[in-house]
């Protein structure tokens, strides 16, 4: 009978591998939100506390912000916080692969709104309800990545929130001299990193867009890029664990 991996074969990998995973799922977040911003109508589908701040004031009537698109995303993004909690803990607790498999998990619902986005001749809006859909499974799978990153607690590297790592940034340098947010330490590169990626994932979105692309080809962009990362996470912590 075969033994049983070691319980750290479940984690995710360390060190730079770990960095440059994270980084590119935050450049996945960017992208995703830039489509869900700029294509399916002025709403976020990773950036919940935008949304929250866009359904206080759609519903004062103000700035001609949608609602129910708001309210799809945002209980949807729920939705997918409530299996990511499930399933990753479930598996965990099996001594599995819990990380790679989450991502793959995303990977399939952002799979399922790009092919929820597919539009047929010319491009132009989509309809209502397929807009709802498009949204609804880009939530999903990202409150399902929010609990992926928490659970993975990598510092300063969240994927969807940059705010407490543009703080830290800020604060942990020679301005702030904040001993507790970092200073002195080598925090700053990657807080940096973090918000860099971000950055880039909301240029790179907004240029797929502005070249004509369409939201399904840009969405199945990012599931293919997650479900690579998926599947080269395992190599990476079987190396980690043999040079360990």
């Amino acid at each position: 009978m075969c033994p049983r991996e070691p319980a750290l074969s479940a984690e995710p990998p360390g060190g730079a591998a770990l960095i440059v995973v994270m980084a590119c799922l935050t450049v996945a977040t960017g992208v995703l939100d830039a489509v869900s911003f700029l294509a399916l109508g002025q709403i976020f589908t990773a950036t919940q506390t935008g949304n929250l701040l866009f359904l206080g004031f759609g519903v004062a009537g103000q700035g001609g912000l949608p609602v129910v698109a708001t309210v799809v995303s945002l209980g949807a993004f729920a939705v997918g916080a409530a299996l990511g909690g499930r399933l990753e803990s479930a598996v965990a607790a099996r001594r599995r692969h819990w990380f790679p498999l989450a991502l793959l998990v995303e990977a399939l619902l952002l799979v399922g709104a790009g092919l929820a986005a597919w539009e047929r001749g010319s491009a132009g809006e989509l309809p209502q309800s397929q807009r709802y859909t498009v949204i609804a499974l880009m939530a999903v799978a990202m409150g399902m990545r929010n609990v992926t990153a928490m659970r993975v607690g990598a510092p300063d590297l969240a994927t969807t929130v940059e705010t407490r790592a543009m703080t830290a940034l800020v604060s942990g340098s020679r301005l702030g001299r904040d001993t507790r947010m970092g200073y002195g330490t080598h925090a700053a590169g990657r807080r940096l990193i973090s918000v860099g990626s971000m950055l880039a994932g909301g240029l790179l979105g907004a240029g797929l867009l502005a070249a004509g692309l369409r939201p399904s080809p840009v969405l199945l962009l990012v599931a293919v890029t997650v479900a690579a990362l998926g599947l080269v996470v395992p190599r990476l912590v079987r190396r980690q664990l043999a040079a360990g």
